[in-house]
């Protein structure tokens, strides 16, 4: 597939799939005789990979590293799965705060409701006399 191609199905622009590859979140896409990249299934994975990760706020250096880990091959398995433990670990905490800060907002509306539905029954009464 073409770069635009890529940047079509996944969403990302041509200069975030080269910025990618450059800084290491994506190995280097195989290209044509005439130099234009020619992203194959297995480079369309780590887009996709790393756009669902970048999604959820893996950080890039996160990334990279993982990235490095693998091509270095089965010996680093354990490094990755514990890089990948902490950045979930880092996920959780964020969607925890998240959740707070979700709850209080729900908090906040509904006694704007309850405030504007008392005012309004006050305004009802007042017009019933």
């Amino acid at each position: 597939m073409t770069i635009a191609e890529v940047s079509r199905k996944y969403g990302l622009s041509p200069d975030t799939l080269r910025y990618y590859e450059r800084i290491g979140l994506i190995p280097p896409v195989p290209r044509t005789k005439s130099g234009i990249r020619d992203y194959d299934e297995s480079s369309c994975r780590w887009v996709e990979l790393m756009k669902c990760m970048r999604s959820a706020g893996v950080q890039i250096e996160a990334l990279a590293e993982y990235v490095a880990l693998f091509q270095q091959g089965d010996a680093t398995l354990e490094a990755r799965k514990a890089l990948l433990a902490g950045q979930r670990d880092h996920l959780m905490a964020r969607m925890s705060e998240m959740q707070q800060s979700l709850d209080r907002l729900n908090d906040k509306i509904q006694r704007y409701e309850q405030g504007l539905m008392a005012a309004e029954q006050s305004a009802e009464q007042a017009s019933l006399c």
